[in-house]
């Protein structure tokens, strides 16, 4: 049997299980709509705040302009006590509450420290981030306010107090992520991680059900299985992750940096080492239900230690170093360096690398494992 027969043949078994095509194909469109979705908005904006001002003058109302005019922050209510504003928060009618004391125009008069209180529900942590922060802008805004006023009042110009005022310029430039919202952030590692995990799970149950008994697949030597079966999902994965790279990053207007080319040299050596791991892990296997259990327990460790959600300095240093044999680490961040951060390919190259070298640590255990479950067969 020739190689392209029996890749065929190995593409017309994932089409016809239904728990491959499952996972593959309705995984893949699943989730490329299922993750983004919670961050299409980017940044939480107008979210809504009910005041309770107890204070009742001037500079009280212009604090609650202030925060209202924030685009964080909706002032939708007023509440006349702090039990009734923790009710708005319990009913859902707000997301937070904003206390001004009684003495908040007083103090703030004389020059001393004004504690105003704030509650909210922090977790959910983007919310309550942008409430704080528009409501500690307004306060900034005032106090600036009371300041200049303060120095007028003594006769100093009103250009000197400004600038004494504001002695230090900050014009912050994001660099990698122009928009500062998630997607951008998300997305690329996060779909990495989708066809790296889809596509073990993928060999693992195949291989897991054929490995049992004899068929189209033992008509082969064990390295030609090997061979065949790395063509076969590295073929059917070009599409899906062109899907992924393409359009979805059209989709979600996520950058491009990269040229067609560099994303191409990288991906090949991806998808050949996950393909020939997925290979070697399926023969671990006598069942065909623990491959997706197993993998799905490990897709968040593997997220974690990708290190562009949390500092590898944070983890464990042997967790980093047995991170290195996942193909999903190096090609998370090889990808987010090129294609998001615009490295060149020299700083690429390492762990260009290093997923050709894990092709070469797999492929041996791949074939060592088929031949063993070959024979294993009953005569």
């Amino acid at each position: 049997m020739s190689c392209w027969r029996w890749i065929w043949l190995d593409l017309l078994s994932v089409v016809k299980d239904r728990a491959i095509a499952l996972t593959l194909f309705g995984g893949i469109s699943f989730y490329a709509i299922l993750y983004p979705s919670p961050y299409l908005n980017n940044v939480p904006t107008a979210q809504a705040l009910v005041v309770v001002d107890l204070d009742h003058s001037s500079l009280s109302r212009q604090m609650i302009r202030l925060a209202d005019a924030n685009p964080g922050i909706s002032v939708t209510g007023y509440a006349a006590t702090m039990d009734e504003a923790r009710q708005w928060l319990v009913d859902g009618r707000a997301s937070s509450m904003l206390v001004i004391p009684e003495d908040f125009r007083h103090k703030l008069l004389r020059g001393k420290q004004v504690t105003l209180g704030y509650g909210g529900d922090a977790s959910y942590f983007l919310i309550y981030s942008a409430v704080v922060q528009g409501l500690t802008q307004a306060g900034l805004d005032i106090g600036h306010n009371i300041q200049l006023r303060g120095m007028l009042a003594q006769g100093i110009n009103p250009t000197k107090a400004e600038q004494s005022l504001d002695a230090i310029s900050l014009n912050a430039v994001p660099v990698f992520n122009q928009g500062l919202g998630y997607p951008a952030y998300v997305i690329p590692g996060l779909f990495l991680l989708i066809l790296h995990q889809t596509l073990l799970i993928g060999t693992g149950i195949l291989g897991a059900g054929q490995w049992q008994h004899s068929g189209y697949w033992h008509q082969l030597s064990p390295l030609g299985i090997v061979l065949c079966r790395i063509g076969t999902f590295t073929l059917l994965y070009c599409f899906f992750s062109a899907f992924y790279i393409g359009w979805c990053y059209y989709l979600y207007g996520v950058g491009l940096l990269a040229s067609l080319g560099q994303v191409l040299l990288l991906m090949l050596p991806f998808l050949l080492a996950t393909a020939c791991c997925g290979v070697a892990f399926s023969t671990l296997f006598h069942r065909r239900d623990l491959p997706t259990q197993v993998l799905l327990l490990s897709s968040m460790p593997i997220l974690f230690v990708s290190g562009f959600v949390w500092p590898l300095t944070l983890i464990p240093q042997p967790l980093v170093w047995l991170s290195q044999l996942v193909p999903a680490v190096p090609g998370i961040m090889g990808m987010l360096q090129l294609n998001q951060m615009g490295a060149d390919w020299s700083q690429v190259q390492p762990r260009w690398l290093q997923l050709w070298g894990l092709l070469l640590f797999y492929l041996p255990l791949a074939w060592w494992g088929v031949k063993r479950r070959m024979q294993q067969l009953p005569i």
